[in-house]
């Protein structure tokens, strides 16, 4: 059994910088680009009140962050999110809340693989080339195209050390540098210089629509919706078993992401609302699929647009290394504790990578970008991965409530924010918080009008729960039947 060997294999190679530029590569993506637009037509009525809601999206993140954070410096181990909840709550809770978010991350990679293409067409469209934007419209060309950029992301994590960081950190600048420009570019312009541009182009006027009063409802679905692009910074304790100085730098990356992202965000959609009227997004948004850079090419000349367009394209591509970084650790945290076969917890010899678990998610992320091609439709797999997230984050948070009553060997060994009275009350408002925001994603799924059941993302959700399920009774009683020591195993941490 893995789990009782001396060493695992990893090694320990990732400093401050490294983490934290897994988290944010992980949050940065799909979603700065469009989400914040598009949701004028998901959340009808929201208009102005985007970044309200985006600011009180970002209570619940903050709450999960520090619960991560605390949990993280207590167990540094790969596999975070897993080994939290197993040694708090139950290894079943914890296998639950783990695999439903494996399932929506590999998903998601797919999902994010296939859409980069796209963003590079448009790239060549900006640049009047034309022939190359016909041939990224075949669709052969773009399922080869995406599943070899997927997997050269796992060629990078195979190798793992110092190429991972050599190909994310220079992304993750670039991927800064470029979205400055759109900062600086709709702080720069005003609405009036977009009305000017938008009746020399097309020769119509900004649409006009009325305030409406505020609703709770609308904000709160609002924020519910861009909840999702506070999701990855998990990456980060999901990497614990290869940070160094772990009780330290993993809580110290996690407030790097959540900070330096929730910023950005705050300034990216401010700049485009500052000089995109929100009249104009929503009315688009009916039946346009909007992103930062389209809205923004009506005021910035055609160099600036390739730019900022190159700059989404990038915020897509840097997510695929931290992401399979993530749930490559997942799989091998379950098969080092026997709750999944044990191949899955080999290290390579001289990379000091999972080799097995990095190559099995990167087959279940070819599966997510198969599903996009011949389906058609990848929004599902977002909706599946917040559904999975918000469950997981606050399994996260009811951990931290409990782990000094259920296992005050390991409540010893936290370095950050020591003290229960404060776990207590930051735990608990994280549980009500988040729960309060997954009845509102749930409810809001199963109220759409929708051609089949298997298209609202709640029970997918619920049969992916029920396959865990599955997974983990049929390999728990095969441990029990080892004459594995469970209480050990669920209560310890894993080697090193």
């Amino acid at each position: 059994m893995a789990s009782a060997n001396k060493t695992t294999g990893l090694k320990r190679h990732l400093g401050l910088t490294s983490l934290a530029a897994t988290g944010i590569c992980s949050m940065l993506g799909a979603g700065i680009n469009v989400i914040p637009f598009m949701i004028q037509r998901s959340v009808p009525g929201i208009g102005p009140m985007v970044l309200p809601a985006f600011m009180l999206a970002a209570l619940p993140a903050v709450l999960a962050g520090l619960a991560y954070a605390i949990l993280a410096s207590a167990m540094p181990r790969a596999g975070g999110s897993y080994i939290y909840a197993s040694r708090s709550l139950h290894p079943y809770l914890g296998f639950l809340a783990s695999f439903a978010q494996w399932f929506g991350l590999s998903i998601a990679i797919g999902v994010v693989s296939y859409v980069i293409v796209p963003f590079v067409r448009d790239v060549a469209v900006a640049l009047s080339w034309q022939k190359m934007a016909e041939l990224l419209e075949t669709g052969s060309i773009r399922l080869t195209l995406s599943l070899a950029v997927l997997w050269l992301f796992v060629g990078i994590n195979l190798r793992g050390g110092k190429l991972y960081e050599r190909t994310l950190i220079p992304l993750m600048i670039l991927m800064f540098a470029m979205g400055a420009v759109v900062i600086f570019a709709g702080f720069g312009y005003d609405q009036g210089d977009f009305a000017t541009a938008l009746m020399s182009r097309e020769g119509r006027a900004v649409p006009s629509a009325p305030v409406e009063g505020f609703s709770l409802k609308t904000l709160l679905s609002g924020a519910a919706v861009l909840f999702a692009s506070f999701i990855g910074f998990d990456s980060i304790a999901q990497a614990g078993g290869e940070a160094k100085n772990p009780a330290r730098n993993l809580p110290l990356a996690i407030a790097i992401a959540i900070g330096g992202v929730g910023a950005f965000y705050l300034l990216f959609t401010g700049a485009v609302y500052h000089a995109v009227p929100w009249q104009f997004i929503a009315a688009e948004a009916r039946h346009s699929d909007l992103t930062a850079p389209g809205l923004l090419g009506y005021v910035l000349s055609p160099g600036w647009t390739v730019i900022i367009i190159a700059g989404a394209a990038i915020a897509l591509i840097n997510d695929l290394p931290a992401m399979l970084l993530a749930v490559s650790r997942l799989m091998f945290a379950w098969a080092e504790d026997g709750i999944f076969p044990a191949a899955v917890a080999r290290v390579h010899p001289r990379w000091h990578t999972p080799h097995v678990a990095i190559l099995a998610s990167g087959g279940m992320a070819t599966a997510g970008v198969l599903g996009c091609h011949f389906a058609g439709d990848f929004f599902l797999g977002v909706d599946l991965l917040v559904t999975s997230m918000l469950f997981n984050f606050g399994v996260m948070c009811l951990s931290l409530l409990t782990l000094k009553r259920t296992n005050p060997a390991l409540a010893e060994r936290i370095q950050v924010l020591k003290s229960p009275r404060i776990h207590r009350p930051l735990a608990g408002l994280g549980v009500l918080s988040l729960g309060a925001f997954l009845i509102i994603h749930i409810g809001k799924d199963l109220a759409a009008d929708l051609a089949a059941w298997y298209f609202h993302s709640t029970w997918l959700w619920l049969l992916v729960m029920l396959l865990a399920s599955l997974i983990f009774f049929v390999e728990y009683r095969r441990l029990l039947r080892s004459g594995a020591n469970t209480n050990r195993i669920f209560s310890t941490l894993p080697p090193e």
